[in-house]
C-alpha cells in the first residue's frame, strides 16, 4: 500500500518528555484515513509517550500534532518556516484539552483497558459517550456497538471486572467507539494476553476497522500486530529509526524480534 492520499493524523518532529527528561526526539509519523498503522519498540523506547503527547495529557516540548489538516497541538517554533497567515489559520487559538480532542476524533484505548470495574458493561459504555449530549446520536453509538459486540450486548448489566480478558478487550474498544471517533490510539492491547486471546484482541481490532471505517494506530511490541498493519515505524529510544509499508510490513517481523525485540518476542 502507498502512502495514504488523504492525511488523518500528523504527527510531526515531535519531542516531549516528564519535567525536564525528554524522551521523544523528532518523532514524526502520518496515520490516512481508514488505515492501520502500528508503532512498534521495545519496553521503554517512548511508544507510550508518543500517545500520552498526541492526545494532549502531556505537553510537547516542540513540533507538532495535526488532525484532518489542522494544527491540534503544537507551537509557532515548531513551524516558524511558514508564514504568519498561513499559521492564524492553521494553529489552534488556544490549548487544547484532551477532551476537546475526543470531541475531534481523537479517541485513546489506554494500556491495561482502563475498565471501571465495578461498574457494569452498559455503564462502562455510556462513560465513553461522555461528550456526545445527543441522546439520540448515543443510542445510534449504542446500536453500532453492540451490533460490533453483540457478547456485550447479552452483558450489559455484568460489571465489567467479571468478564473474560478478551470481553475486557471488545468493552474497551467498545467504549472508544461511543465517543464516535475517527481514529483510535490503540497502547499494547496485547499486554498481559496469551497467545490465544492476543490473536483474538488483534482481529478484534480489525473487525473495528473494517467495519466502522475507524483509522487505528496500533502501539505495540507484539510483532504479530504487524500481520494487521498498512505500514509501521519502528521507534526506539524516542526516535523512528525503521518504516515499512505494503509488503515490507510483514517481512518486519524477523528482524524486529531480533534488531528491536528481543529474539523471544
Amino acid at each position: 500500500m502507498t502512502a495514504p492520499l488523504t492525511p488523518l493524523l500528523e504527527v510531526h518532529d515531535l519531542c516531549s518528555g516528564y519535567g525536564k527528561l525528554q524522551v521523544l526526539f523528532g518523532v514524526t509519523l502520518t496515520v490516512g484515513e481508514g488505515e492501520i498503522v502500528a508503532l512498534m519498540g521495545s519496553n521503554g523506547a517512548g511508544k507510550t509517550t508518543t500517545l500520552r503527547t498526541i492526545v494532549g495529557q502531556l505537553p510537547a516540548m516542540s513540533g507538532s500534532v495535526a488532525l484532518g489538516g489542522k494544527v491540534v497541538i503544537g507551537r509557532q517554533g515548531a513551524t516558524e518556516d511558514t508564514t504568519p497567515s498561513l499559521l492564524s489559520r492553521f494553529l489552534p487559538k488556544k490549548a487544547v484539552t484532551p477532551d476537546d480532542l475526543v470531541t475531534q476524533g481523537l479517541v485513546l484505548v489506554p494500556e491495561g483497558r482502563g475498565m471501571l470495574r465495578d461498574l457494569s458493561v452498559e455503564e462502562n459504555l455510556d462513560v465513553g459517550a461522555y461528550t456526545n449530549k445527543s441522546s439520540s446520536r448515543r443510542k445510534e453509538l449504542f446500536a453500532r456497538t453492540y451490533d460490533t459486540f453483540p457478547i456485550l450486548a447479552e452483558r450489559r448489566k455484568q460489571r465489567a471486572g467479571t468478564l473474560s480478558g478478551g470481553q475486557q478487550q471488545m468493552l474497551a474498544l467498545g467504549r472508544a467507539l461511543m465517543a464516535d471517533p475517527r481514529i483510535m490510539l490503540v497502547d499494547e492491547a496485547s499486554l498481559g494476553l496469551s497467545p490465544v486471546m492476543t490473536e483474538t484482541a488483534f482481529n478484534l481490532i480489525a473487525d473495528v476497522n473494517r467495519t466502522s471505517h475507524v483509522a487505528v494506530l496500533l502501539v505495540e511490541q507484539n510483532v504479530l500486530a504487524l500481520d494487521l498493519a498498512d505500514r509501521a515505524y519502528v521507534l526506539e529510544k524516542g526516535q523512528i529509526v525503521a518504516t515499512a509499508e505494503g509488503q515490507e510490513v510483514r517481512s518486519m517481523q524477523g528482524r524486529l524480534r531480533e534488531a528491536y525485540l528481543g529474539a523471544g518476542a
